[in-house]
């Protein structure tokens, strides 16, 4: 599969390896429709197979969600279809799964709404940056960035509406290893990096903002 066979996920190459990933359904929130969720499933194969692919960023298109989950002709296809239900939840654990197998470095910026594929995207990353809104957990329960980040559901909360600090500059100097450190412990069940004291994150973020700041948004992967 090739990047120009993806329908809603956009991809936008920038310098140093770096390839931006937007989940593009802006006008459902993102939503997973059937070609969407299957998509997320081939897109990690893709990218980790991609010498010229360094580190991946993913976000979701637009300023109100990352993924509102499941569309909802998927959930009522689903409610009326036990062979529809097994696909998804195939298809589900292969998002998982693939996303651990990738060897990339992969970095999510939840920049609103996380639910569903979604969020098990977002918080499957290697480091996942946060802006100060509100997304859904499963317990139906609101979580802003900020307690995000403190109990370490995230790797960082940055400010909401301007540049995806820290985004950019983790993805830099990601870039240097070409291979996440995180997918060893992750298929292990280790504890995730992203549940590391706030001092330990807090170096690695010193770390990483000795390099350059990249001169992307969210919005750019819209084109």
């Amino acid at each position: 599969m090739r990047y120009e066979d993806f329908r809603f996920l956009l991809f936008d190459p920038q310098p140093d390896g770096v390839l931006l990933v937007t989940l593009n359904r802006p006008e459902a929130l993102n939503a997973t429709n059937d070609r969407m969720h299957w998509e997320l499933t081939q897109v990690w194969g893709v990218i980790d197979a991609d010498p010229g692919v360094k580190v991946a960023v993913v976000t979701g298109a637009g300023d109100r969600a990352f993924s509102a989950g499941g569309d909802l002709s998927v959930v009522e296809e689903m409610a009326n279809s036990q062979e529809a239900t097994l696909r998804v939840m195939k298809e589900a654990s292969a998002i998982v799964y693939n996303m651990l197998s990738c060897d990339k470095p992969i970095i999510s910026a939840i920049n609103g709404v996380a639910v569903g594929a979604g969020l098990a995207v977002a918080l499957l990353a290697d480091a996942s940056v946060m802006a100060k809104a509100k997304y859904y957990l499963m317990t139906a329960d609101f979580l802003d960035g900020r307690e995000a980040e403190r109990i370490g559901l995230v790797t960082f909360c940055a400010p909401r509406g301007g540049p995806p600090y820290p985004t950019a500059r983790i993805a830099r100097a990601a870039r240097i290893t070409g291979r996440s450190t995180m997918r060893p412990s992750r298929l292990n069940a280790s504890p995730p990096r992203r549940a590391a004291s706030s001092s330990t994150r807090r170096a690695q973020a010193r770390s990483a903002s000795e390099w350059p700041r990249a001169s992307f948004t969210p919005a750019t992967c819209m084109g």
